[in-house]
């Protein structure tokens, strides 16, 4: 029993590690995100999240996490895409996570087919 609970101890800590390290402030503002899409992201991946150009991925219901590390490493030049990483440099921590929020906060159904 004792190693059980020292397994989800290293879980939770682990846990709370990548959550810290990924997430954006506490509280995302998807309002704001959905001003700065209309400003900044709509032409290419439009202001719903589903891509105008067809080499633009889709955004709407995308998980939070995911926009923001990839948004980050666009910003740094990890990740690198003409317009993406001139686009991205501009974005603060908080307007990341606003677009993350948004984009997220974006409910989509999927018809599978018969």
């Amino acid at each position: 029993m004792e190693r059980r609970t020292l397994r989800l101890a290293a879980a939770r800590v682990a846990t709370s590690a990548v959550l810290a390290a990924t997430s954006g402030p506490a509280f995302a503002d998807a309002a704001a995100g959905k001003k700065l899409a209309q400003q900044r992201c709509a032409v290419c991946h439009g202001v719903d999240g589903l891509a105008k150009m067809p080499i633009a991925p889709h955004l709407a219901g995308e998980n939070e996490v995911y926009i923001q590390t990839q948004l980050k490493a666009f910003r740094t030049g990890k990740r690198v895409h003409e317009m993406m990483s001139v686009v991205a440099k501009e974005l603060s921590d908080d307007q990341i996570a606003d677009l993350a929020a948004w984009y997220a906060s974006i409910k989509i159904t999927v018809t599978m087919p018969p």
